[in-house]
């Protein structure tokens, strides 16, 4: 199994650390969650202030079945969940929908 925290060849290699949740919010922002209706960019309206999704316990199979990878490391130190997103983003070549 390939190991999911090296970066691609065209990106700059990741910390060798960082290779757990930092609970940075990314993932529940960045990409569109069709279980939750959540349009790719927005953040879930589960996730309160402090990046802590509020229906942990019963989030839908694809939010369980996500597992951090190299993305992770590369938004994660990043300021802002914004900032996080945007670069999420940036790296898939995507654009947030518009509202």
């Amino acid at each position: 199994m390939p190991d999911l925290f090296e970066a691609p060849a065209d990106f700059a290699p990741r910390s060798a650390w960082q290779r757990e949740c930092s609970g940075c919010g990314a993932c529940c922002a960045a990409p569109d969650i069709a279980a939750l209706q959540k349009p790719l960019g927005a953040a879930c309206r589960h996730l309160d202030a402090g990046c802590r999704c509020g229906i942990y316990l019963s989030r839908p199979a694809v939010c369980r079945q996500y597992q951090p990878d190299w993305v992770c490391g590369e938004v994660s130190a990043l300021p802002t969940l914004a900032a996080r997103v945007a670069r999420f983003l940036e790296i898939y070549g995507l654009e947030a929908e518009s509202t």
